[in-house]
């Protein structure tokens, strides 16, 4: 892997439990609608990259999955679809103005490492979902993605 990433979502919109049911607990990561998110996706996470799938906006947010990034970015073809809630009528096919990617379940973690654990480990104190919890794609360091796997294994 050559980078490491922590996505979130909304659990009843797009949760592991969607995942899992997938093919081959493979889907595609959509609906990214924060231009600094889309830039991560477009510019610098890559197939084969790592990331934490995260619930947010639920009773307990916290991370729940290993998945690693199986697909280059590509033009998200919500953005063009008027009956989704992810139209864009600004975007067009040939100026795309969103990006997806594929993933794919490497493991779920038996139980999820809830947000308030996570503030209170000081190996986590510099973490980005910390300090700007609102954004949806973002880079996770080495150390970070060891670390929140060491915690998750022991659970």
């Amino acid at each position: 892997m050559s980078g490491y990433w922590l996505f979130k979502a909304e659990s009843d919109v797009y949760g592991l439990s969607h995942l899992l049911a997938e093919k081959h607990q493979r889907g595609r990561w959509d609906g990214i609608r924060n231009y600094q998110a889309r830039n991560f996706l477009r510019d610098q996470v890559a197939e084969g990259d790592g990331v934490l799938f995260y619930h947010s906006s639920c009773k307990e947010p916290g991370i729940v999955a290993q998945v690693k990034v199986v697909s280059s970015a590509y033009p998200d073809p919500t953005q063009f679809d008027p009956q989704s809630p992810y139209y864009d009528p600004k975007s067009t096919p040939d100026n795309p103005r969103w990006v997806s990617v594929d993933i794919q379940l490497v493991k779920a973690f038996k139980q999820p490492l809830p947000l308030k654990q996570l503030k209170l480990d000081p190996l986590l104190a510099e973490m980005i979902l910390l300090r700007q919890p609102r954004l949806s794609i973002q880079p996770v360091t080495p150390a970070e993605w060891r670390h929140i796997n060491k915690l998750a294994g022991g659970r």
